[in-house]
């Protein structure tokens, strides 16, 4: 492995000014933010997305740099149940089909209770 010239930049891990950016706070939410998003794709079937976007700026008149951030999931959302409708006469949603034949005078049959067979009561 070569050696690093002594004019070559040292390049800070990423993951190192991570975890100190806003005192640790939006290492923290990229984590809980991976781990809901993991879930919800499982979940789903569906992709998400987790996006970090970091705007730099330099403080007029000094030396210093402000880094504003913002952690943005896109959780999958599951498929919402649909229900199913007709149209009446009149234009209003109903549930009953109104081109269905109505049943009115048809009604349900009782079930006969069941009698002891007489015959086998004599044979006893």
């Amino acid at each position: 492995m070569a050696e690093p010239d002594e004019d070559e930049a040292v390049v800070r891990p990423f993951a190192a000014f991570l975890q100190e950016l806003n005192k640790g706070r939006v290492h923290d939410e990229l984590s809980k933010g991976l781990h809901d998003l993991l879930a919800a794709v499982k979940a789903t079937g569906k992709k998400g997305s987790l996006t970090l976007t970091l705007v730099v700026s330099q403080e007029k008149k000094t030396p210093m740099l402000i880094i504003d951030d913002d952690v943005t999931p896109k959780l999958p959302k599951p498929d919402r149940t649909r229900s199913l409708w007709f149209v009446d006469k009149d234009g209003n949603p109903t549930r009953s089909d109104p081109n269905q034949l109505d049943f009115n005078s048809i009604q349900a049959v009782p079930t006969p209770v069941p009698t002891e067979d007489k015959t086998r009561k004599e044979a006893n």
